[in-house]
């Protein structure tokens, strides 16, 4: 339905967006010709992962550019099993991005880990049984 809320692009504030954007390639994104000197672009499978200078981004949001630590919220990418999970933890690292906590059993019945990327930005590593992947590798809500 048109105008219906749909996630259609998430944009990271980084410090340097060559380090970055190096970081997203490595996990074997590629970067979009629609990408300028001041933004890196990625189609992550039906939505558009944006890297922005930080103080740019805040300047562009009417925001102070200072604050770090916990941002309260974390990206997500769901696998189709554990050992992809732990696959994909030890690839973030390996490509520059820092193990915040190692995967386990979560008491919800899935397989979790967190890894921060060069900026911080957290994301949740998981095998979620309870949303499983279409064809493309989409997570998707039960019905």
């Amino acid at each position: 339905m048109p105008g219906s809320l749909r996630l259609s692009l998430v944009t990271l504030g980084v410090e340097d967006l060559g380090r970055s954007t190096a970081f997203y390639e490595a996990l074997g994104l590629k970067r979009s010709p629609a990408s300028t000197d001041d933004v890196s672009f990625f189609d992550v499978g039906g939505a558009i992962l944006s890297l922005y200078g930080r103080e740019a981004l805040a300047a562009d949001a009417g925001l102070d550019g200072a604050g770090d630590g916990f941002r309260s919220q974390a990206l997500a990418w769901n696998l189709a099993s554990s050992a992809a999970v732990d696959k994909a933890i030890v690839r973030m690292v390996a490509a520059g991005g820092r193990l915040v906590k190692p995967a386990e059993k979560a008491g919800w019945g899935g397989y979790v880990g967190y890894v921060a990327d060069p900026d911080g930005h957290l994301w949740e590593i998981a095998h979620n049984p309870g949303f499983p992947l279409d064809a493309d590798g989409r997570a998707r809500l039960p019905k």
